[in-house]
């Protein structure tokens, strides 16, 4: 059984985001990546923390600072993400949830049909 992974805000997912992209980073490195309007030094800095004590990121010194890197994979995050809104809105419903989607997002049979070849390239036993 795998550990719950605690939920993150929008500001603490952005900083997770980075992290998985570079693998690693300073606060400065972070605060780079992030849009316009940058910001504080201290704001992203107070969010990595908190990420530490959510126990996604851990970091090594390196000279007088940190290097933070992430100790959740993004996959376990994501997989995580999408259980509970399958949870939340679609009753644990799977195919519910990839119905509403596809509905939504107007997908084409051709376009169902990569998807599925897809699916079954990257699960060949299935």
């Amino acid at each position: 059984m795998s550990k719950k992974i605690k939920q993150l805000t929008k500001a603490e997912e952005d900083i997770m985001q980075i992290l998985w992209d570079l693998g690693e980073a300073n606060v400065a490195s972070i605060i780079e990546k992030l849009s316009e309007p940058k910001p504080a030094y201290n704001t992203v800095s107070t969010i990595v923390r908190i990420l530490e004590n959510k126990d996604f990121v851990d970091y090594r010194k390196e000279g007088r600072g940190h290097v933070y890197f992430p100790k959740v994979k993004k996959s376990e995050y994501s997989n995580q993400s999408l259980n509970k809104l399958m949870d939340g809105y679609f009753q644990g419903s799977f195919k519910s949830m990839v119905s509403f989607f596809m509905k939504k997002n107007d997908v084409s049979i051709q376009e169902m049909e990569a998807i599925m070849k897809e699916i079954n390239s990257e699960n060949p036993e299935k």
